[in-house]
């Protein structure tokens, strides 16, 4: 079965995978692989509050394609991919988290009712690289002494993913093993054949359970087709907001140089200076000089 350029980490497939109440084993795994990797212990359900039907997915549409799960003990978590950088990425992130915690008390409930919410991110894009750990985990801690937890219901890990890739797997020993599995599936399922893949990943069931999945999705033409119509999209969207930014950088510096001319211009009037010596000097009229104020 060919791939055909569909990634492990393809958003569209990510949430089809994680979403479909049968694969309950398998996005537990890939929690428990995230929490048992930090020291926190493992938990016994992941149900997915926010199911995911592929069929009724409009790809050229901007939908969130994220996982929200809850655990037996009432814990959630945010999972989704990044594949490609952006501006305000982090304080998106953040936004996320807060948008998830936030939703959690309705109003006149008691604070005390809030509980955890932990957000996974897997970057393909470099992050952090002041950070020897691959797995980067952000809690709200205190400055002067990070033993002190403010509180236990923020934390954000980052699987960096990208890092990992371009050091050509280097550091994947900082992991857990059924992380590491984890990791060697989305950075290699798309490059190796199927029964060197399928042989590294046999002692970590739910991840080759997961590759098999990955399989069949990138076999279906179907499936092929919505995945490369997602990316299509991603990728105009990025070009688009791209195009934005710099048409917002050039008015910017045409607004910052004809400011920087307007203050030359009435520095000059103050000082005495013919209007025609300043039109020449600044390019503006003498009519727009002689109304400076």
């Amino acid at each position: 079965m060919k791939t055909d350029g569909v990634s492990p980490t393809a958003d569209i497939f990510i949430a089809s995978l994680y979403s479909a109440p049968k694969n309950e084993p398998i996005l537990r795994s890939l929690l428990n692989a995230v929490m048992t990797d930090i020291g926190e212990p493992a938990i016994t359900k992941a149900t997915v509050l926010n199911p995911f039907n592929i069929q009724d997915y409009p790809a050229d549409k901007q939908i969130r394609l994220d996982v929200l799960v809850e655990d037996e003990a009432k814990a959630f978590y945010n999972v989704e991919v990044q594949v490609d950088p952006h501006t305000g990425f982090f304080d998106r992130m953040l936004y996320y988290w807060a948008e998830v915690y936030g939703s959690l008390l309705e109003k006149g409930e008691k604070y005390n009712q809030l509980l955890p919410v932990r957000t996974v991110i897997i970057t393909e894009f470099p992050v952090f690289p002041m950070l020897q750990r691959l797995h980067a985990v952000f809690e709200l801690r205190s400055r002067e002494n990070p033993d002190v937890l403010f509180s236990k219901h923020c934390q954000i890990h980052v699987l960096r993913l990208g890092d990992l890739i371009r050091n050509d797997l280097a550091g994947l020993d900082q992991f857990g093993l059924d992380l590491q599995r984890w990791l060697q599936f989305w950075a290699l399922g798309e490059k190796l054949e199927e029964v060197t893949m399928t042989a590294m990943l046999q002692d970590c069931p739910p991840v080759q359970e997961a590759y098999r999945e990955y399989r069949e999705f990138a076999a279906d033409p179907a499936m092929r087709e919505k995945a490369r119509a997602r990316q299509r999209f991603l990728d105009e969207q990025m070009i688009i907001t791209a195009q934005a930014e710099a048409r917002g950088e050039a008015r910017g510096e045409a607004r910052g140089i004809a400011k920087e001319k307007t203050e030359t211009a009435l520095n000059l009037k103050r000082l005495g200076i013919p209007l025609i010596t300043i039109a020449e000097a600044t390019g503006l009229s003498q009519s727009a000089i002689e109304g400076l104020k």
